[in-house]
């Protein structure tokens, strides 16, 4: 039997190398929670993001602190227009059409009906449905082909596989009955923020699902007595909806929707009450992994001061495929290139970051390099006195019951930039001296923020709010900042020496040093606060006036 087999494998694998190559970090595992339920119809059409090869980007220990513009970004490390001629020639004879090119993120967009894309990139799909997202979506595995003519020219196909590869950082609220939720006033007032009100600053916010509700934002800037700023609520992916869209949605659809809106409404009210002078874009995405690419990618080439982005997922979760966590790395190095610093929730699930395997884990995109991973503490009240700590409510992790902790550990898919001059060592045997995240931290936990939610005061928190209150301090910093120090990517600028034999992140920030984030039942062990810089909350909670100022001088 195996020597009938051996000729006919073999001419199955001739036939498929004439025409096609596998596309290297292109392989999908099936997601064991799955179930077909049907193939994908021929006739519907599927909306691709195709990455293209360019130069090598830089790594993370070259170009601090220094920032290019969008020109010198396209010359340097661009595609070339001749690549994305020869992928729109070859992918036309397949039936797909090109809907817009862009060189300086290396992407295209690709449209076409599902015969098309089954021509030219083979993939293995279907319709599934999964406990892991809501209603049926469309699901791969395996590795995709591509045309052998566009061989080392096209490094990453995404847009065929719909699973969820994002996931929103906010625990269940429950206020410390000791301690009221926390106003932009006092916010302001504990992170010593510096005079202003980021006019002449432009922020944005990455979201992968919910609406913008306008009424909230009127609301919370009139409690506050803060002017509302502009804002403009931007579709990537999916739809900005409104309320009264997601009011009009299907029962279930429409539930989903609300909840997500909730998380976006804390994002924009924190930015909006410490910048209401600011111009504030809200980018809606996807959340599969074509979604995470083409909102930076427009975040890119809008090119504001700072991205605030409460989303993520374990690096080693297994959904991920090798060229999307490359694809979006590239693109988060662009945008630090071009001075945006990206301010990432670390997570609200501990060293676990909901993986049961036994070992410690950290959250993409905080662990990257190219971004300021941003953790999370909460206040204690004792006797009239009020103390920082690092963020772990029981059992250190989200579940439908509250709790949740920092996230933050060492980096098993990342190698520690040469910048970040500390060292801490992996809880998990024989790992990586990779980078440590996050780099800093800010209120997340108990007494959370003073936010309104369908007009009722809805306190909240987690990382995601810790984020947007670090891109706010960031943005209201800059528009202080003489003209030559400004749009900078700050994450390296932290670790280098402030002029006094310290740091700027000792020196700019107040430390953090009681607490660990162990998450429980997995992996039961976590990482330490301590003095100086820790896995759990970084340099610590931020002193604004101290971080203009050492910023002025490097």
């Amino acid at each position: 039997m195996k020597k009938k087999k051996a000729p006919i494998a073999k001419k199955k694998a001739a036939k498929k190398s004439s025409t096609h190559v596998v596309l290297a970090g292109s392989n999908r595992p099936k997601d064991p929670n799955t179930v077909r339920v049907r193939d994908v119809d021929p006739n519907l059409p599927i909306d691709l993001t195709i990455n293209l090869r360019g130069p090598e980007l830089p790594p993370p220990d070259q170009y601090v602190g220094q920032t290019m513009t969008p020109d010198q970004l396209l010359s340097k490390f661009g595609a070339t227009q001749q690549d994305a001629d020869e992928v729109s020639r070859v992918l036309k004879n397949f039936g797909l059409k090109v809907e817009s090119v862009s060189l300086p993120t290396r992407t295209m967009r690709v449209i076409g009906p599902a015969s098309a894309v089954n021509a030219a990139f083979k993939p293995n799909m279907a319709i599934v449905k999964s406990a892991r997202q809501p209603g049926e979506y469309r699901a791969r595995q395996g590795p995709l082909q591509i045309p052998r003519q566009l061989q080392g020219i096209i490094k990453g196909v995404f847009g065929i596989d719909e699973r969820r590869m994002a996931r929103h950082k906010s625990p269940a609220s429950t206020a410390a009955p000791a301690l009221s939720p926390q106003a932009p006033a006092q916010l302001e007032q504990r992170y010593n923020f510096p005079p202003g009100n980021g006019s002449g600053q432009k922020i944005a916010i990455a979201e992968f699902g919910g609406g913008y509700f306008a009424d909230d934002t009127q609301a919370y800037c009139a409690k506050f007595q803060r002017p509302e700023p502009g804002i403009q609520a931007t579709a990537v992916d999916a739809p900005a909806y409104t309320l009264q869209q997601i009011l009009a949605l299907p029962t279930q659809q429409k539930k989903e929707e609300l909840g997500e809106s909730g998380e976006v409404m804390m994002d924009v009210q924190v930015i909006a009450g410490l910048c209401p002078a600011a111009t504030i874009s809200v980018y809606f995405s996807t959340f599969d992994e074509q979604g995470w690419i083409d909102l930076l990618n427009a975040v890119v080439n809008a090119r504001p001061v700072v991205l605030s982005c409460s989303w993520g997922l374990a690096e080693e979760d297994p959904g991920w495929s090798a060229g999307a966590l490359a694809a979006i790395s590239d693109t988060l190095n662009a945008a630090r290139l071009l001075g945006i610093t990206i301010c990432v929730s670390s997570g609200d699930d501990g060293s676990g970051d909901q993986l049961d395997d036994g070992k410690c884990h950290v959250d993409f995109p905080s662990s990257s390099p190219f971004v300021l991973g941003v953790g999370g503490t909460m206040l204690t009240a004792s006797g009239a006195s009020v103390n920082e700590v690092t963020w772990w409510q029981s059992p250190g992790r989200r579940t439908n019951q509250g709790g949740g902790s920092s996230g933050g550990g060492v980096s098993q898919q990342f190698d520690r930039p040469s910048w970040q001059n500390v060292h801490i060592k992996s809880l998990n045997p024989g790992a990586i001296d990779g980078r440590v995240t996050p780099d800093v931290a800010a209120l997340a936990g108990p007494p959370f923020y003073d936010l309104i939610f369908l007009g009722k005061d809805a306190p909240n928190g987690g990382t995601s709010a810790s984020a947007p209150l670090w891109a706010a301090l960031i943005s209201r910093i800059n528009a202080l900042l003489p003209a030559a120090k400004q749009q900078r990517f700050l994450t390296p600028l932290l670790y280098q020496n402030s002029g006094n034999g310290q740091t700027v992140g000792a020196v700019a920030s107040r430390d953090i040093t009681v607490g660990n984030n162990a998450s429980h039942p997995q992996p039961g062990r976590g990482y330490k606060a301590g003095p100086g810089f820790d896995a759990v909350t970084g340099w610590g909670v931020p002193d604004g006036v101290k971080l203009l100022n050492c910023l002025k001088t490097i």
